[in-house]
């Protein structure tokens, strides 16, 4: 076997997902937190051309983040699919919380996911989560892993790609080609980012451009960083970022959007400029980016800015692309949903922010993925 090595960042998820896909599969590895150690980042940039992590080096390979497919490839026993009571998609609060309850509940389950934590990670403090006065969303997530992990549940690193009905329930196919079957199925698979929809965005991605400055932002220390979006992630991004790089930019199209405390907050720190009503309308760089240009959306005024990052906050998008034209779903492609978390399809139950219940906050998802598995079991019950 091929020596490995993980270069990582500490409170990055994807790189606690691939520390953990290699402690399952007994693969010995090196890991390197390159936000502490700045010669390994340098290492990391010149041998995978990414300001991204987690990169993986095994031997010849080098894989840039937690490439489920690829690490399955050089180091997974493949394992046998069963039929299972319950598949569960996604692994954030709706998915985990499920997931709780379905083994209380004796179902023989499956949780299939790109990620542990979700869009949680993504929440620097959360102060309106009951039993704890402020927590980080990584910390939050790593609890709920912390006690999942506790139970008699089979998780598979991997993203549903397609539901079919078959005698008896549901197969799920993943990227990976893997085929699993169950009775019923529970979506709690959550949204992904928006993008900026603009020329060389693919290009940027891990080469300055990132959507997780939870994993990334310790790669800019003392650099020029721009953060697009003007809610709360974006706000309490430019609020973390503040403490780790020189200059902080933030670029708002329209006007800021998000509760009080955090406009405050911004107000009063020196190394954070505010650039309302522009817009990033260009990405300029070589290998890796260098700066953007920005518009005015009104007056239509350009300004060249030189940055060595730029973080997306604006907001996310329903992962539902595997269900279009089986489930019934709303103006915004969420999954519609009963007060009981049944979709339209029988045997396929649904939480979280994948739905159409206005609420997104973690705590209502945290019920609505109890609810789900509770409406799972109601369903086994009369359809065994």
């Amino acid at each position: 076997m091929p020596e490995v090595t993980v270069y990582s960042t500490q409170n990055c998820p994807y790189c606690r997902l691939a520390k953990a896909f290699l402690d399952r599969n007994n693969v010995p590895y090196r890991s390197i937190d390159v936000g502490v150690d700045r010669k390994a980042a340098q290492e990391m940039v010149e041998l995978s051309g990414q300001y991204g992590v987690p990169v993986i080096v095994a031997g010849d390979e080098v894989i840039v983040g937690f490439d489920s497919e690829r690490l399955r490839k050089l180091f997974a026993t493949p394992e046998n699919p069963d039929v299972y009571d319950v598949i569960i998609a996604g692994a954030g609060p709706a998915g985990l919380t499920a997931a709780l309850y379905c083994v209380r509940k004796n179902l023989k389950s499956l949780v299939i996911t790109r990620d542990i934590g979700g869009q949680a990670l993504e929440s620097w403090n959360i102060e309106n989560y009951m039993g704890y006065r402020m927590i980080t969303g990584d910390d939050l997530m790593s609890r709920f892993e912390e006690q999942v992990r506790e139970l008699d549940i089979r998780i598979e690193f991997d993203q549903i790609v397609s539901l079919l009905p078959v005698s008896g329930g549901w197969t799920v196919k993943t990227v990976s080609d893997q085929q699993f079957k169950a009775k019923t199925v529970i979506l709690a698979q959550g949204k992904m980012p928006r993008k900026l929809g603009i020329p060389r965005e693919e290009e940027f991605i891990g080469r300055g451009l990132s959507v997780c400055a939870t994993c990334d932002g310790p790669l800019f220390r003392d650099k020029v960083v721009g953060i697009v979006g003007g809610g709360n992630s974006a706000l309490t991004t430019a609020l973390e970022m503040s403490k780790i790089a020189k200059e902080v930019h933030l670029f708002v199209r329209s006007s800021i959007k998000c509760d009080s405390t955090y406009v405050d907050q911004c107000s009063q720190i020196k190394n954070i400029t505010s650039h309302i009503g522009f817009e990033v309308t260009e990405l300029t760089g070589d290998n890796n980016l260098s700066g953007v240009v920005i518009t005015h959306h009104e007056s239509g005024e350009k300004k060249s800015l030189k940055l060595d990052g730029l973080f997306v906050e604006i907001g996310w998008t329903p992962n539902t692309s595997c269900v279009e034209g089986l489930l019934k779903l709303n103006d915004m492609k969420e999954i519609e949903i009963d007060i009981n978390c049944r979709t339209s399809a029988p045997g396929i139950f649904a939480a979280g922010d994948v739905t159409s219940i206005t609420g997104k906050q973690i705590i209502i998802a945290c019920g609505e993925g109890a609810k789900a598995a509770l409406s799972v079991f109601d369903y086994l019950m009369v359809h065994p």
